[in-house]
């Protein structure tokens, strides 16, 4: 997968379509993404012994990593990532602007 933990990503798909997020957790073998603050559904929690009431929470939910584009360095906007190697370390690089992510 050529998204990381932090990334800055556009939603191109999807009910969060135009939204865009940074990236806080990748599900590698679901090839899904967390974002931060999108995607959120409510969820109802119980009333426990910490906490006396119940209450109804927002929680983000994963995204398919297909339907997420990383965002260009430099302009923003939604681009692909090329990989290349140098020195024998792989680095990511931007279509649209050329700049390393």
């Amino acid at each position: 997968m050529k998204l990381k933990k932090g990334d800055k990503v556009l939603v191109i798909a999807g009910k969060n379509k135009g939204k865009s997020g940074a990236i806080v957790r990748v599900l590698v073998h679901d090839n899904m993404v967390l974002l931060d603050g999108i995607n959120l559904v409510k969820r109802h929690r119980r009333p426990s012994a910490q906490n006396r009431k119940g209450q109804i929470v927002d929680k983000p939910m994963p995204i398919h990593a297909s339907n997420v584009m990383l965002a260009d360095p430099k302009t923003g906007k939604p681009t692909r990532i090329r990989i290349v190697r140098k020195d024998g370390a792989r680095q990511r690089i931007a279509v649209k602007s050329g700049e390393e992510v």
